[in-house]
């Protein structure tokens, strides 16, 4: 999970830059002080900042386009992913975003999104704690399974996840309460039911009404269902909604630490 106004690539960015006219200056100083620039202690701290601001600024192209790195802050994802888990996730597989662009658009897509997928996104803002948005403009990251893609109809039916009206091989989920919600009407139109799910209704709804029975609705197009993989126990979009496609980030690809723990995340 990432909190903070800034992105991390975005930091590192703004710190090079910095960097940067530091050394700039520094050289010119090199060159018209001669004296003072030929201390010992100039030259370490000029040779310092001149590989920093370099290898900040090519770390922060990394990591907007290509990988980055994550560490796994909840249980939700339990027991594919462990609270504690550091992992690299693929940026570039869903295709590339203009920096600073409002559209979201992505571009140069080696694959789209696909059913079974494990993503990480910015949560939208439905899927924020009231602490959290208190707080002003928070961005935090989310992991979590695609179990469905624009057109598909999802519906849980005592807590087995059926799509399309098929039911899910849903091996990497895993239910740690035995007890199963019943089915209650939230709403007797089905079209009541679609709406209020696609704004966000349901995340205020207590969990005992959305999360073993649930639908069905259909995924709007350019959205995504996002569910933990600890069904009994993840805020998903069951609750807050679908994703829109502007939000995500990458693909899991790596779990690296702990290293007894190193694997592909398929």
């Amino acid at each position: 999970m990432l909190r903070g106004v800034l992105a991390v690539e975005f930091k590192l960015f703004l710190v090079g830059s910095v960097l940067f006219v530091i050394a700039m200056f520094m050289l010119i100083a090199k060159r018209h002080f001669k004296t003072f620039s030929s201390q010992k202690y100039f030259k370490q701290i000029y040779l310092w900042v001149d590989m920093s601001w370099s290898a900040l600024i090519i770390a922060s192209f990394v990591m907007f386009f290509f990988i980055q790195a994550f560490k796994i802050p909840t249980g939700s994802m339990r027991n594919t992913l462990i609270e504690g888990d550091h992992l690299f996730v693929n940026k570039f597989i869903y295709g590339f975003r203009i920096p600073f662009a409002d559209s979201g658009k992505r571009y140069a897509a080696l694959k789209n999104i696909k059913r079974g997928d494990v993503v990480v996104f910015q949560a939208p803002p439905k899927a924020l704690a009231v602490s959290e948005k208190k707080n002003g403009e928070i961005k935090v990251d989310y992991i979590k399974r695609c179990v469905a893609v624009a057109g598909d109809k999802v519906e849980i039916r005592n807590k087995v996840l059926f799509v399309n009206g098929v039911r899910v091989n849903d091996s990497c989920a895993s239910f740690n309460d035995s007890y199963v919600f019943p089915k209650i009407s939230l709403f007797n139109d089905m079209k009541e039911y679609q709406r209020a799910w696609e704004i966000g209704e349901f995340a205020s709804v207590p969990a005992v009404f959305i999360r073993d029975n649930f639908g069905p609705v259909t995924v709007p197009e350019g959205h995504y269902m996002m569910m933990g993989d600890n069904r009994d126990f993840s805020l998903d979009s069951r609750f807050w909604g679908p994703l829109p496609d502007k939000y995500v980030k990458g693909k899991a690809l790596l779990l690296y630490w702990p290293v007894k723990r190193w694997r592909l995340i398929l």
